[in-house]
């Protein structure tokens, strides 16, 4: 499926990296586990799963420990949960991968984080601990949450995944991994990536988002009102239900930048979100993990040079959502529900009518 710059749609001013994806930063991976099935209910089946787990490190690695990379965090509404939050931004430093999944699966990710970094480094449970980075989205509207759907194994296969990723692969976007069973803006959300280049600095900033979150009606591209002139979307969860849900976000650059600045980036997130609509409703969580490729990020890049890195930081999400939203399939869940994919054809239409398609 082409992507909307394919369709002339552009995001922002910022030229994005090769892949617009955030592996365009030197030693980022990306890996899914997609877990779907069709079961009877417990306990005699497991139910419908539409879930899944999804990994970003900044090496080829499930274990930091022995090397960790500069890292901050930062949080726009706390309706949700990232474990490893408060040693981030008490040391400023990622120790393993971010793991990505649904609500009631944290644990079953936790512990096949933790098993994955003992296996990777015999001195995690030894001379080290470890606090795996799980953040969540709530993907119970399509997917049955209990039992829970993914087990521990599932992220040994992830971190498999993205280390067999060639370098500069597309990254699999849509309704993949943690994004299988999730809802953005009431059309069908999930995960989405893109990246950009901060041409003054020599450095690139890429963001890849879990998307989860918002009414139909308050979603917008490229500034256009778009969700309101699509109008309500077939079976949409706001037709009666709060938009709650979530969204993680995940920044990564090879700038020399250190962990309070770092937090400043990921800050920055958040208005990325508020371009596409979001006003981080009262049951969302929006959280965010910014780490740097860098191994010593000395000489930093002195603080007045950072708006070029916030800027990207803002674009890259922001196209990031729309991306999670365009490579999106139609997915039927538990009790009949379908969750529509947005109409491309529709979408071009507003964006042409308000001349915002490029030729």
């Amino acid at each position: 499926m082409d992507g909307p710059r394919a369709h002339g749609i552009r995001i922002g001013d910022l030229p994005p990296g090769p892949a617009n994806a955030i592996t365009d930063v030197a030693g980022v991976v990306v890996g899914h586990v997609t877990v779907e099935r069709d079961e009877s209910p417990a306990p005699a089946g497991r139910g419908v799963a539409r879930t899944g787990v999804t990994v970003v490190g900044p090496r080829a690695s499930a274990s930091l420990v022995g090397a960790p990379v500069a890292a901050g965090a930062a949080v726009l509404n706390g309706a949700g949960e990232m474990t490893g939050f408060l040693q981030v931004s008490e040391w400023g430093v990622l120790e393993t991968p971010v793991y990505l999944t649904a609500t009631m699966a944290v644990g079953r990710v936790y512990d096949g984080a933790v098993a994955a970094a003992a296996a990777a480094d015999p001195a995690v449970g030894r001379e080290a601990v470890v606090i795996p980075v799980v953040a969540e989205c709530d993907d119970s509207w399509v997917s049955d949450a209990i039992p829970v759907q993914v087990e521990p194994s599932d992220v040994a296969a992830a971190l498999a995944d993205a280390m067999a990723r060639p370098a500069g692969a597309p990254v699999p976007q849509g309704a993949v991994g943690a994004g299988t069973g999730m809802v953005c803006f009431d059309w069908k959300g999930g995960i989405g990536t893109s990246s950009r280049a901060a041409s003054g600095l020599g450095a690139t900033v890429g963001a890849l988002v879990l998307a989860n979150f918002g009414a139909w009606s308050e979603l917008r591209v490229d500034g256009v009102p778009v969700g309101r002139a699509l109008g309500v979307p077939e079976a949409a969860r706001s037709a009666g239900a709060p938009p709650a849900g979530s969204c993680i976000v995940v920044v990564a650059t090879d700038a020399p930048v250190g962990s309070a600045q770092l937090e400043r980036i990921a800050r920055r997130a958040g208005l990325g979100l508020a371009r596409t609509g979001s006003v981080a409703h009262h049951g969302s969580g929006e959280i965010f993990v910014a780490f740097a490729t860098v191994d010593a990020p000395a000489p930093m890049l002195p603080d007045d040079a950072l708006d070029a890195l916030f800027a990207c930081a803002v674009e890259a999400t922001e196209e990031a959502v729309l991306n999670a939203l365009w490579f999106a399939r139609d997915v039927h869940g538990r009790d009949g529900r379908l969750v529509r994919a947005l109409p491309h054809d529709d979408v071009l239409a507003q964006l042409a009518a308000y001349g915002r398609l490029e030729r």
